[in-house]
């Protein structure tokens, strides 16, 4: 059970890590649909290829855009990518590194999709069993080209009367499906050998700029999720604290009436943060109207402050730390950025 906890909050963590998570989901949805399609090419010349090809490209395309939507990180690359420049600059390595890793997770459904399809065979059968040469095979000896025609657009429905209990079916059928299953394998063995290339040949080159990258894709996806964290909190408190003025308000209007009446009861003292909480959120109280809000949100999308903590230190506070820094005692932190 302890192992379980660890590895649940190492997911909730690690955008990476659900990234990678969501990546796998997704493959294993892809060959739950494949098992359970039930395929049944129309064996017609005209619209074997357009059926088999569509079959076998077409899930593959929705697949690779679910993966597009389930990644949060393709939403921060384009977001990146068209943002002002502002204060802080754009890194066209960070962007292009956002959209590999986007690009690769997404693409990794559809691949699986495609492997299995070629691997089986039937939906390469049904695509290309027209465009076989008949003089591969000597049963077409004695047919005209139309007959040739007929029969090779029969191939894939073996319960065909005219291709039942045929040689030449079974002949044309295993072929395009030994070429399908080759296709197949063949692309599985150069991707199996790309990625090991990859991950034996990276380390011999300077990882200096692919750590810069990946660090600051990392900072780029955290930012704006403590950015997101921190409007809830401040939206949260913001309404508490509307709440509580107008029930004050409206205590002080009771108060009014019943001072009219003669009934007014000893006024009760409040304690001096009863009106805030008294949480101590400076940073989040000094937004304090509508209009501040929408300045301030205005003023994070046009113009995010510059990435040097020394440069701008009113504007960032504590930097990048979720903890405030130890205070001396008896003295009281006024601000706290989360962002």
């Amino acid at each position: 059970m302890d192992k379980f906890r660890m590895l649940f909050q190492h997911f909730q963590s690690s955008s990476e890590s659900v990234m990678n998570g969501i990546c796998l989901l997704l493959a294993a949805v892809t060959v739950k649909l494949y098992s359970s399609f039930d395929f049944s090419c129309p064996c017609l010349a005209r619209y074997n290829a357009l059926y088999g090809l569509g079959l076998l490209l077409t899930p593959p395309l929705a697949l690779f855009l679910c993966g597009l939507l389930a990644n949060r990180q393709s939403v921060v690359m384009v977001e990146e990518w068209r943002r002002p420049t502002g204060h802080r600059r754009k890194d066209p390595g960070v962007i292009r590194y956002m959209c590999s890793s986007v690009l690769q997770r997404a693409l990794a459904a559809p691949v699986v999709w495609i492997l299995l399809a070629l691997l089986d065979g039937k939906f390469f059968v049904c695509a290309f069993s027209s465009n076989v040469d008949p003089e591969k095979f000597l049963d077409f000896a004695n047919m005209t080209p139309s007959q040739v025609q007929l029969f090779l657009s029969k191939v894939p429905c073996k319960e065909d009367e005219l291709v039942r209990d045929s040689p030449a079916r079974k002949a044309v059928s295993r072929y395009l499906r030994c070429l399908s299953q080759a296709i197949g394998w063949s692309v599985t063995l150069l991707m199996i050998i790309l990625a090991f290339l990859a991950r034996c040949l990276r380390p011999c080159f300077d990882q200096t700029v692919f750590l810069q990258r990946r660090y600051w894709t990392n900072y780029v996806d955290l930012e704006q999720k403590l950015f997101d964290e921190t409007c809830c909190e401040h939206a949260r408190d913001f309404a508490h604290r509307c709440v509580l003025h107008f029930f004050a308000r409206m205590q002080s209007e009771l108060r009014g009436l019943r001072r009219d009446r003669g009934t007014e009861p000893p006024e009760m003292p409040e304690p001096p943060e009863a009106l805030d909480g008294g949480s101590g959120k400076a940073h989040l109280r000094a937004v304090s109207s509508q209009e501040q809000v929408d300045h301030l949100l205005s003023a994070w999308y046009s113009s995010k402050p510059p990435l040097d903590l020394r440069a701008s230190p009113g504007l960032w506070g504590v930097g990048l730390s979720h903890r405030a820094p130890a205070a001396a005692p008896g003295t009281r932190l006024s601000q706290q950025t989360h962002v």
